[in-house]
């Protein structure tokens, strides 16, 4: 444990949060300006899977696992308003599973082998990855472009996850608290591009 004299000075809470706000400003006004054509393909892919009769698969580690559950959740139960249920799957809830395939294969395959598993051609695959570069989550874009499903990405810069996909918004920061948060703001805009064209309102 670092002695208190090595530790960096205090942040006072209200001025850490200007900061990051600012900080997130910045990197959605990026967005705002040039991440509208890949996200308009990425909703297309989506809704075309939907309309097709499949279901949207996501992925992703730690906090973009739960980002994943998050945003199947807005899917299949409501976003804005009550309507029909939309077919989405988070491939990072079932612990059995995870745990299983991390013990008896890798750690790398607990996407890749459920895409395998459930994937089938005309579904979405939605990976979340603030480094781009996890292994499982290449290999599960890899798994799904073998089988006929669209895969599109939310990324940080750069890695070669962005070479495995049909279309991907890659946030401009190194940090990956303004990335995950980003994604967060990608994936309800994503939601309501989905509603907005699929309805099914009560």
């Amino acid at each position: 444990m670092k002695k208190a004299s090595e530790r960096p000075a205090a942040v006072p809470a209200g001025g850490g949060l200007a900061e990051a706000a600012a900080s997130l400003s910045e990197v959605t006004g990026a967005l705002a300006a040039e991440a509208g054509p890949a996200l308009e393909r990425i909703a297309a892919g989506c809704v075309a899977a939907l309309e097709s009769g499949h279901k949207i698969l996501f992925a992703g580690n730690g906090g973009s696992a739960a980002q994943c559950q998050h945003l199947a959740t807005e899917l299949t139960c409501r976003f804005t308003d009550d309507r029909i249920p939309y077919a989405a799957i988070a491939l990072t809830t079932d612990t059995s599973f995870l745990t299983a395939c991390a013990n008896d294969y890798s750690f790398d395959d607990v996407f890749s082998r459920q895409v395998e598993a459930i994937g089938q051609p005309g579904d979405a695959l939605v990976l979340l990855s603030t480094s781009g570069r996890s292994e499982n989550v290449v290999r599960a874009a890899h798994a799904a472009g073998e089988r006929g499903i669209a895969t599109f990405a939310f990324t940080g810069r750069g890695g070669p996850l962005a070479e495995v996909c049909d279309a991907r918004v890659a946030v401009p920061s190194d940090d990956a608290a303004r990335i995950q948060e980003a994604h967060l703001l990608l994936g309800h805009v994503l939601c309501a591009a989905i509603e907005t064209r699929l309805g099914g309102f009560r």
